[in-house]
């Protein structure tokens, strides 16, 4: 009896001698962690459930109460919400569809023996180190919607080149001028999926490949036997880490459109537009549907590499 009574202190101290050391060391990050980013997750969902609408509100002049799924409701109710999110799943499948195309070939073209490699290779990657806000600025100037002798930017190209037929309003087009936005979002992300992939095709052995030239195997059978899918976790992960960014996207429409302008709303501009409108509510509501979409997107990644890995 006695001895099992030393033994469980024994096995607890061993235990706290193990891992005490490490949670103490990460105890900081994880109190911050809980406090700034699940705890003001919860304040918000806490506020969207609320009918604080007007700036009496926020000020506590007059009271808020409890419309439980009200404003979700509303909101899907509302022709413009549901304009800014059909504007959102076009952005991000143009944006993921392009990037992963661009990104793949320009892999495949630098995994070939090529003269200058490091050179595309950081002309490719360029796009990657210049911000969103900084390339706005020139995009914008790039998409300015003037044809004919007004024209500026890709449509006064157009216009010496003879390709008139290609000239179009870009952005100002109600329907789909959300993908103009695609284009400079392309142009800035597609250098990185390159990055991945390529850093895939390296990582695929010469000797694998010889094998499947051996017992046979012609280059779309060594591609689609071999090669893809090792990529296929590559492509994965740049799917999440494109398409989560694609959901939050708010800098680059604001640099070259702006907030009010209807045909490049998104969520995230409408939740921005709804802030300054000190519609707190309405804005949270956005912001716990974004929330909402981007874990759809983001959680089975997370529960299929974590079985990965086990």
């Amino acid at each position: 009896m006695s001895t099992t009574k030393t033994a469980a202190p024994r096995r607890r101290r061993s235990h706290w001698r193990q891992w005490g050391p490490g949670l103490l060391l990460i105890s900081p990050s994880l109190v911050l962690v809980a406090i700034f980013v699940y705890g003001m997750i919860g304040v918000n969902i806490n506020t969207s459930l609320m009918d604080t609408h007007k700036a009496a509100q926020i000020s506590g002049r007059k009271p808020s109460k409890y419309v439980g799924l009200e404003n979700f409701v509303n909101l899907f109710k509302d022709p413009d919400f549901q304009h800014s999110f059909i504007n959102l799943l076009l952005f991000t499948v143009a944006f993921l569809a392009g990037t992963l195309v661009i990104g793949f070939l320009w892999a495949w073209l630098l995994d070939k023996p090529i003269k200058g490699e490091g050179l595309f290779r950081s002309v490719f990657l360029f796009p990657m180190a210049v911000s969103f806000v900084a390339s706005g600025v020139v995009w914008r100037w790039l998409l300015n919607s003037a044809e004919g002798d007004n024209a500026s930017g890709l449509n006064r190209l157009f216009e010496m080149t003879g390709l008139t037929f290609l000239e179009n309003s870009w952005t100002q087009n109600t329907t789909f001028g959300i993908l103009a936005i695609a284009l400079p979002a392309i142009w800035q992300l597609a250098g990185y999926v390159m990055a991945l992939f390529l850093a895939g095709f390296r990582g695929i052995s010469d000797d694998l490949r010889e094998a499947a030239r051996v017992d046979g195997a012609n280059e779309w059978q060594l591609y689609k036997s071999i090669i893809f899918p090792q990529l296929t976790p590559i492509a994965l992960s740049a799917v999440i880490i494109v398409g989560h960014m694609s959901l939050k996207s708010f800098d680059l429409i604001m640099s070259i459109t702006d907030q009010r302008t209807y045909s490049t709303k998104v969520p995230a501009i409408d939740m921005f537009n709804y802030m300054t409108d000190n519609d707190y509510s309405n804005a949270a509501a956005v912001g716990t549907v974004l929330l909402l979409v981007v874990a759809i997107a983001v959680i089975p990644y997370l529960i299929h590499d974590a079985k990965g890995r086990k």
